[in-house]
C-alpha cells in the first residue's frame, strides 16, 4: 500500500504526484534497463570475438579435480579434502557431483 510519498524535482519538471511525472520516471527506468542490456550484449560479443582469436581464455582453474577424485577414492572425507586443499567443502561436493548437505 502506498505511503503517499512523492518526488518533486526542482530543476526538472518531474512530479511523481502526477500521471505524467510517473510515466516520465517509468520511461527513464526502461531506458536505463535497455542500456544495461545493450552493454551486456556488446560485452558478450567482445568476449566471443576474443575467444575466436584465441585471446580470451578465462582464468586458470584453481581446483585440481583429479586430485579431489583421487583423495575421495582413498576414502578421505569431503571435509578433510577441503581442509587439506584450502578450498570450500561445497566446492569439493560440486566437483564430486554430490549435493552439499
Amino acid at each position: 500500500m502506498p505511503k503517499g510519498a512523492q518526488l518533486q524535482c526542482t530543476e526538472q519538471p518531474v512530479d511523481t504526484g502526477t500521471a505524467a511525472g510517473k510515466a516520465f520516471l517509468d520511461m527513464l527506468g526502461v531506458f536505463a534497463e535497455f542500456e544495461t542490456n545493450l552493454r551486456k550484449e556488446r560485452q558478450m560479443e567482445g568476449i566471443a570475438a576474443a575467444k575466436e582469436r584465441g585471446v580470451y581464455k578465462g582464468r586458470r582453474p584453481s581446483i585440481d579435480r583429479d586430485q579431489i577424485h583421487a583423495m575421495s577414492a582413498e576414502g578421505i572425507s569431503p571435509t578433510e579434502i577441503a581442509r587439506r586443499l584450502g578450498i570450500g567443502r561445497t566446492s569439493v561436493y560440486r566437483c564430486l557431483g554430490k549435493v552439499a548437505g
